[in-house]
């Protein structure tokens, strides 16, 4: 840096330079002449250096003036004062007029005037000089008291190999389980011996060495949750990098996570459900949600990918508030581009660019790997144990678990500390019900509500929900449709090699058949590595079809007892009904509608299914059960069918039962 004052050596001589004008220099010689020269041509001159110049002076800081004690802080703007006096005549802060002291006429020699300061203070020149010098340095934080701002090492006066030791037994810590100090302590006693001999290194007194521990276990969680400690060290050296995109599909992450919910599977054991989600970064949407009893298969994921791509259907039940034609996104404009939004729910359809994953044997098989190849998706791994790498699906979890399922029947905590008595006995939905409650909640509770990391550039001050952001969005990168075949589709169901018999397809004890099977009967079906099975698709959410890949094309089958479910229908099942819809009348062409909509569903979710609808079911498929009347016929030719309809039919025999005596049966027998 080149400033007015320095002295430079330039064309054999010295120099001061007495004036900068832009990209001139005038400068004078020792000699007392004065020249003009270009500060390129002097800068580029060979002989060119900057022999005498003074430090710049730095910025007190302000803020550690202000953590000060109050009196060390008043101490120093006293000698403030004073130094001020030394180099002006006047103290700081002086009011105007105020008379110049004689010791101190700016007249008199520098060192006159600091020697009577001295005087004054009653210490020595020396310090005084050492504080005008701090002064013009540092200003009034150089006339701190360096006592009270000297930094000290956090082990104080421990030995250095006791630190290094100390140091290297709360490494060990990290994997292993919880532990005392006392624990720490004869671990490193006993590492230092073991290491320079007993008696080399001292070792301090058993107070100092817990406060030597807790110095360096500061932010390690040495002594508290297990698993908190293994995150905090599994964090990564370098600041955290937030992920950024800037149209819907850019990134999607997706990852599988245990629920915190016991459901009732179709076995009637109770245990945890598994939740798959695929997350838009730019939008925060949740694109997908997939649940499952144990654990994610490849299948489930392939499947996540497919249900990502179209439109969520309108459901039975599901109130006309949540349609997309009664939110804030531009439903005409994406209907003249994909006619499917026309039935379609308040969701984005989102075409991912760029999948991100883990390393987690369901992302990384085969089956994944080939559908997203196939919608031409690019898949990103994450780095090993570096949850960082997606941190909005993982934070997404979190959301999941704090704002639906701590609603919901079975809800177990996040550990064993926050669990109830007796979770499992609270169960009481199965996988189905969960995954149509969790649908209607994305609709009610994520994506119509204000998401913290959605803002409006415009009004950073108020968040927006992920449809909004979707709104803005899609309006700037435009939405094209990948429409998938039914081909594609099927493509992406699991896969079950089954023979086909006389009796059709058996999958799960259930069994399906069509009569295009009728020519693939007891026939081989060619893949001599399945053993001549054939190969059949099934979609593990519509459980009602599979289909059967034969030379001709896809054979849809559907399931046997398929016509048993329909539900039977009577004037009591329509006065049921009539009432449930009685109860949801609510006005669904606002959010005040969503709202309600999601603190029902999270009710209904909290007190489990409703039993007064399946006894009313039950007692429907009951009457339908029951065998018509046998003198149904001869109604027409009765001349009182009133009085032969109204008379009750004769009584069943009853059959006594009588209470099982153990001991009179072993006399029988005996």
């Amino acid at each position: 840096m080149l400033r007015v004052g320095d002295w430079v050596t330039f064309d054999d001589g010295h120099h001061q330079v007495v004036a900068l004008a832009g990209t001139a220099v005038r400068l004078r010689s020792s000699g007392g002449e004065e020249s003009v020269v270009l500060a390129s041509y002097l800068m580029a001159a060979p002989d060119f250096s900057v022999t005498g110049t003074e430090s710049l002076p730095t910025l007190e800081p302000v803020g550690l003036l202000e953590s000060l004690p109050e009196a060390a802080r008043a101490a120093a703007v006293e000698w403030e004062r004073h130094v001020v006096e030394v180099e002006t005549g006047l103290p700081a802060g002086a009011e105007p007029g105020t008379p110049v002291r004689p010791e101190y006429d700016p007249a008199r020699p520098l060192v006159e005037r600091a020697q009577a300061k001295a005087d004054e203070l009653g210490v020595s020149l020396r310090t005084v000089m050492a504080k005008r010098s701090r002064y013009a340095q540092q200003g009034v934080w150089g006339l701190v008291d360096g006592r009270l701002v000297r930094l000290t090492e956090a082990t104080g006066r421990a030995d250095a190999r006791l630190v290094a030791a100390v140091r290297q037994v709360l490494d060990e810590q990290t994997h292993a389980s919880t532990g005392t100090r006392s624990r720490v302590i004869r671990r490193v006693v006993k590492l230092v011996e073991d290491t320079h001999g007993g008696g080399v290194v001292p070792l301090p007194s058993r107070n100092t060495f817990y406060k030597l521990i807790d110095a360096l276990s500061t932010g390690r969680h040495s002594f508290g949750s297990a698993a908190t400690r293994r995150q905090t060290a599994n964090r990564p050296a370098g600041p955290f990098t937030p992920t950024f995109a800037d149209r819907p599909g850019e990134q999607v992450q997706i990852d599988s996570t245990p629920l915190d919910v016991m459901v009732v599977l179709d076995s009637g054991v109770v245990a945890r459900a598994e939740l798959t989600i695929a997350v838009d970064v730019a939008t925060r949407t949740i694109c997908a949600a997939v649940l499952r009893p144990v654990s994610t298969k490849a299948v489930d994921a392939s499947l996540l990918l497919a249900r990502m791509l179209v439109p969520e259907p309108m459901r039975p039940g599901w109130p006309l508030s949540l349609r997309m034609t009664a939110s804030r996104m531009p439903h005409r404009q994406l209907l003249d581009v994909d006619a499917r939004m026309d039935q379609a729910a308040a969701k984005p359809v989102i075409v991912p660019d760029t999948v991100v994953i883990d390393g987690g044997k369901v992302f990384i098989s085969n089956t994944f790997v080939r559908a997203c190849a196939r919608l031409g998706i690019s898949v990103q791994r994450a780095r090993p144990r570096t949850p960082t790498d997606k941190a909005i699906v993982e934070a997404t979890f979190s959301a999941v678990n704090t704002l639906f399922c701590q609603h919901l029947a079975g809800y177990t905590g996040r550990d064993v500390s926050r669990r109830g008595e007796r979770v499992e006995q609270a169960a009481v939905w199965t996988i189905p019900e969960l995954q149509n409650l969790l649908d209607e909640w994305v609709l009610a509770g994520w994506q119509a509500r204000p998401h913290d990391a959605l803002r409006d550039p415009f009004r950073p001050g108020k968040a927006i929900s992920p449809n909004d952001k979707y709104a803005s969005l899609v309006a700037a990168a435009g939405y094209l449709p990948l429409v998938l075949r039914g081909e594609d589709y099927l493509e992406l169901l699991p896969v079950a090699w089954r023979a086909i018999n006389d009796y059709g397809v058996r999958i799960a004890h259930r069994t399906y058949d069509s009569a295009e099977l009728g020519p693939y009967r007891r026939q081989h079906s060619g893949h001599a590595a399945r053993r001549g099975l054939w190969e059949v698709h099934y979609d593990p959410y519509d459980l009602s079809q599979v289909f059967v890949r034969t030379e001709g094309g896809w054979v849809t089958a559907p399931w046997v007892h398929l016509p048993l479910v329909a539900a039977p229908f009577a004037e009591f099942t329509w006065a049921h009904a009539r009432r449930l819809a009685a109860e949801a009348g609510l006005d669904d062409t606002n959010e005040v509608a969503v709202a309600r909509v999601l603190d029902a569903l999270l009710t209904r979710a909290e007190h489990g299914p409703d039993r007064q609808s399946a006894r009313v079911l039950g007692r429907t498929r009951a009457a339908a059960a029951l065998p018509a009347p046998s003198a149904a016929p001869a109604i027409e030719s009765d001349p009182e069918p009133e009085q032969e309809s109204s008379a009750a039919p004769p009584a069943a025999t009853v059959v006594p039962f009588g209470v099982f005596d153990a001991h009179a049966e072993a006399e029988r027998w005996l």
